[in-house]
Order: structure tokens, then C-alpha cells, then sequence
């Protein structure tokens, strides 16, 4: 019988877009298993028949569990709080690996996986996203919004079908590194799936968030310690490998002035990225900046006014929301 590990469980999370080759990576990385190691995974199938289980070649020294139905990432914790105790407690592995479904969003299912009382049991390593690189020219791919937040979610980011790649594809590639530079530490390139254990064996290295109100009236707070910020409006700030992500979120009544704030955000200087949703006298607007493309256009209603920052360098974001703010139309609080 196996000893009952002394260490937490080296954990794996391996995410990626649909089809983007995430179970080809993972039989790769299960044939380099040691002779002498137990290893397990932990699929997610956001139906109710499991098929990429059956994908996997049989083998000894390593267990698959499936969990069906939904997403693991932002469906109820509960299941996959029980589907996970339930394989460390049954296969006690040296080495666990988590492919949640593509439609996940693998940074909910990170959190998750971070919170204190799994520490004791596991030890996440950096977490992996797949890219498809001969997709990487496909606008109707790309622009998918979970496409982007688990590219965002990535310490490493795997191109798959590299061998299938165009120019255009490899033209997209560098534009890809230049705009998640802020989110992603390693790029690495698989063909065939094939990818040494050892890149992929890094420990995961959390951010740090600071959320708290609006700039201008956190003064009136700095006496009430325990006052909660859930309510809009606030502002957060996350630094992470010597990035820096400032964000701000308005409540959905607040009406800005298209023009002022259009202006604002051209004026910014030295930033690498800007992404912005903002209720405008000229209807709803979404702004995506990069530092060679302005783009805004019109969309549907949302939930809230947004604006997301990036910096490699400090900024004055007190001067930055009050400019905002001018930009404001209404006056209602």
C-alpha cells in the first residue's frame, strides 16, 4: 500500500479554448510518468457523457476521474470540492493534473484551488494554457472572450499545431506576446503535444490585490476598518511580475460624455494595454487599446461601466479619476 504523501500534491491545471489540444499535451506529459510514481487527473466534460477520458491510453501508475456536467470552474464548488478530496484521499498521487472544460474559466477554478484550506493538500504549479497556433489568424477565435480570459489566466502559455501554422498565424503569434505580455511568463511551442515535464513544473506564483473605493472618498473610510467594499463604485489594483492592472467599475446609470472620454484615453501615455466598457451619450461603448491599435465600437447594454489599465511603471491614478470623473454627465449620485 502506498504511504500517505508527506508533501502537498504537485498540482497542474491545464486549460485551453476548444480543441485547442489540451488532452493531446496531457497524454504526453502522463507518458513521462516515473515507473515509480502514482499519478491522477481530473477531467471536466461540460457534458453528460464523458469522451476525453476514453482518449487517454490505459495505463498503470496513474487514475482518471471525470467530473460531467457543467463547468468546475464556475458551476457550484461543491462537487468539485468533493470530486478532488475524494481522488487525493482513494489514489494518494505524487501528481495531479486538472483539464477543465474549454468553456472554463480556469482563473475562478485557481482561486479555488488557492484558498488556504487546500494548502495542507496541494501545491499548484503554474498554470497552463493551450493555444491553437494554426488558429491564431482566425478573428472568429480569437475574439472569443473565454479565449482571452484564460489567456490571461496563464503563467504558461503551450502553442499547439505549430507544424500547421501560416505566416499570418505566426504574424498573430507576436502580436498575441505583445499584448498578455502583462499576463503571461512562458511561451513555449508543442508539436504533437510533446513538451518536457520540467517547463511545465513551476510553482505557482500568486498576485497581489488591493480593492478598495473610489480615490476620492477613501479618506471617509480610513476610520471604519471593517467596512466592506461590495458595492459600486471602486477601484482595484493588482501587481503582479512587476505589471500593474489598475480597474475601476461605475454603476450602470452613470452616463459619460463618448467624446471627453474618448479623448482622455488617447491622451494616456507609456500604458501597454486599456480595455473599457462605458455607457455614453452616443449609446454603449467598449474601447480596446493597444499601443498600436485604438479601437471602440458600439455593443449591447452592459452591467456596469468598466475600464481596465495596464502599466509596467507607477502611475498617478488619483489624477487619472478625477479626469474620469469630469468625463461624468449625470450628477446624481
Amino acid at each position: 500500500m502506498k504511504l500517505v504523501a508527506s508533501q502537498p500534491v504537485k498540482t497542474h491545471i491545464i486549460s485551453g479554448f476548444l480543441g485547442a489540444g489540451k488532452t493531446t499535451l496531457l497524454k504526453a506529459l502522463l507518458s513521462q510518468k516515473p515507473e515509480h510514481e502514482v499519478w491522477a487527473v481530473l477531467m471536466n466534460e461540460f457534458g453528460q457523457i464523458g469522451i476525453d477520458q476514453q482518449l487517454l491510453p490505459s495505463s498503470s501508475g496513474y487514475e482518471v476521474k471525470e467530473l460531467l456536467g457543467g463547468c468546475l470552474c464556475c458551476s457550484s464548488q461543491l462537487p468539485m470540492q468533493i470530486a478532488l478530496s475524494r481522488l487525493l484521499a482513494e489514489v494518494e498521487p505524487d501528481r495531479l493534473f486538472i483539464e477543465p472544460t474549454g468553456l472554463g474559466h480556469p482563473a475562478q477554478l485557481l482561486e479555488q484551488l488557492t484558498e488556504p484550506h487546500w494548502q495542507m493538500s496541494i501545491a499548484m504549479r503554474s498554470l497552463v494554457t493551450v493555444v491553437d497556433g494554426s488558429r491564431l489568424s482566425d478573428q472568429g477565435w480569437t475574439s472569443q472572450h473565454l479565449y482571452a480570459d484564460q489567456l490571461k489566466a496563464a503563467q504558461t502559455v503551450v502553442i499547439s499545431h505549430v507544424d500547421l501554422m501560416t505566416e499570418a498565424d505566426e504574424l498573430a503569434l507576436k502580436h498575441l506576446k505583445q499584448e498578455y505580455q502583462a499576463y503571461a511568463q512562458n511561451w513555449l511551442f508543442a508539436v504533437q503535444g510533446q513538451i518536457e515535464m520540467s517547463q511545465l513544473d513551476q510553482a505557482y506564483s500568486g498576485t497581489t490585490r488591493k480593492i478598495q473605493p473610489l480615490l476620492k472618498i477613501q479618506k471617509t473610510l480610513l476610520d471604519h476598518e471593517s467596512v466592506q467594499i461590495k458595492q459600486l463604485p471602486y477601484h482595484y489594483i493588482e501587481t503582479a511580475q512587476c505589471y500593474s492592472v489598475a480597474g475601476w467599475k461605475f454603476p450602470k446609470r452613470w452616463q459619460f460624455h463618448f467624446l471627453d472620454l474618448l479623448d482622455l484615453l488617447c491622451e494616456q501615455q507609456n500604458w501597454l494595454r486599456i480595455k473599457a466598457i462605458f455607457n455614453t451619450n452616443q449609446g454603449w461603448q467598449t474601447f480596446n487599446f493597444n499601443p498600436e491599435q485604438f479601437n471602440y465600437i458600439g455593443v449591447e447594454e452592459n452591467i456596469d461601466n468598466r475600464i481596465e489599465i495596464i502599466y509596467q511603471s507607477e502611475r498617478d491614478w488619483q489624477n487619472f479619476e478625477s479626469q474620469l470623473l469630469a468625463c461624468r454627465m449625470d450628477t446624481e449620485a
